[in-house]
């Protein structure tokens, strides 16, 4: 039953490449990406909304059948995990996003939900301070939060320098790569992206034999940004896939951070412009950022004020404070699903739980234990 929705995903994405927002919306209308295969020839039954040109399109949706078999053999054979929008280990921030990939493809040992998770970006041109900047702020952030999933792009510069101190410092990092996991690129990142698949893995939504093409790479960015807690962009020029993917962070209401430079560095510029604009907040080092968004330091948490200290609380409380000292940091949406309580109603115990000095409300709704 799983490789059929397996299947089925993969030809979908493929009938409507253009469009995630309307694959995504499909599965959601309709419940899966297979009940939208099964029901193709008489789709408006299901979703009288749906226009006649895009129901007409997916009637075609027959003839990418064969080259989804074709790659489903692929992954079993490289041992590539096929992961669909309702499955479990789905990157669940991700999920949160209108234009989420339907389908996913994964090679690697890394748990792609965890508590924390940050991607690191910048330009493809890096200075001797971006460098160092990655090496240090990796560093020690994983003194502070050794539990971190770092993310980047794979890319020359910023990115690849950011995978190897999440290496080097025995962090976790996952590549979100613009094309198929029958290939590598840069090439000369080969190694290094075999050894993130031990300590991580890459990640892509696209299937083998896709070229890394300029398109692929701006949608590759929205992957960056959708799967983290919060981006953080190490040195930019006043253009480039940095700011695109800070703006869809931003957009998605995640954390934007950004470190400062000189003003007359050209890779400075765009991380200087991000904070002038207030489209990043700015930081210095690991503390900083732990500060800024609010996680609690690994020093930090043997001083947590304990819940039997509280015997106050409710049950509908104590659900939400023992979640949040599991997770350290959640969604009210996200909450609300987790510990059984009607978002109409969650909202009210939170701003007890505020009151009462246990709970912090964070940008984009996010709740944090104090």
């Amino acid at each position: 039953m799983h490789e059929n929705e397996i299947l089925c995903s993969m030809a979908l994405s493929r009938t409507l490449h253009f469009y995630p927002v309307i694959q995504h919306q499909l599965v959601k209308e309709i419940g899966s990406a297979s009940a939208v295969y099964e029901n193709r020839h008489h789709i408006k039954d299901l979703y009288p909304e749906i226009s006649d040109k895009l129901a007409e399109v997916l009637k075609g949706m027959d003839e990418h059948i064969k080259r989804a078999e074709e790659e489903w053999m692929f992954a079993t054979q490289k041992g590539i995990e096929c992961i669909c929008y309702h499955d479990e280990n789905y990157p669940a921030r991700l999920r949160e996003c209108d234009d989420a990939p339907i389908l996913l493809f994964y090679k690697g040992n890394a748990d792609m939900n965890r508590s924390r998770v940050i991607n690191m970006i910048g330009t493809r041109h890096c200075t001797e301070y971006g460098k160092d900047l990655c090496r240090h702020f990796v560093h020690d952030l994983k003194l502070l939060c050794p539990d971190v999933l770092v993310v980047s792009g794979l890319a020359y510069g910023i990115d690849i320098h950011s995978h190897r101190a999440a290496l080097s410092n025995g962090l976790d990092t996952i590549g979100v790569l613009a094309h198929g996991l029958d290939q590598i690129y840069p090439r000369t990142h080969r190694n290094t992206a075999i050894e993130m698949i031990g300590q991580g893995g890459l990640l892509t939504e696209f299937m083998s034999k896709t070229n890394a093409d300029k398109v692929n790479f701006v949608r590759r960015n929205r992957i960056v940004a959708g799967m983290a807690d919060a981006t953080i962009v190490i040195e930019s020029a006043d253009k480039g896939g940095a700011l695109i993917t800070a703006g869809i962070a931003s957009d998605y209401n995640r954390d934007v951070f950004a470190f400062p430079g000189r003003i007359n560095d050209a890779y400075s510029q765009g991380c200087n412009q991000l904070i002038r604009d207030n489209k990043a907040i700015l930081i210095q080092n690991a503390d900083d950022f732990m500060d800024a968004i609010g996680w609690v330091k690994k020093k930090e948490q043997q001083e947590n004020i304990q819940i039997e200290l509280f015997p106050d609380l409710c049950e509908e409380e104590q659900r939400i404070i023992e979640y949040l000292q599991q997770q350290e940091r959640a969604h009210i949406n996200n909450l609300s699903i987790a510990v059984n309580i009607p978002i109409h109603k969650i909202s009210g115990f939170l701003f007890h739980l505020e009151m009462k000095g246990l709970v912090k409300l964070m940008s984009g709704g996010t709740y944090r234990l104090l």
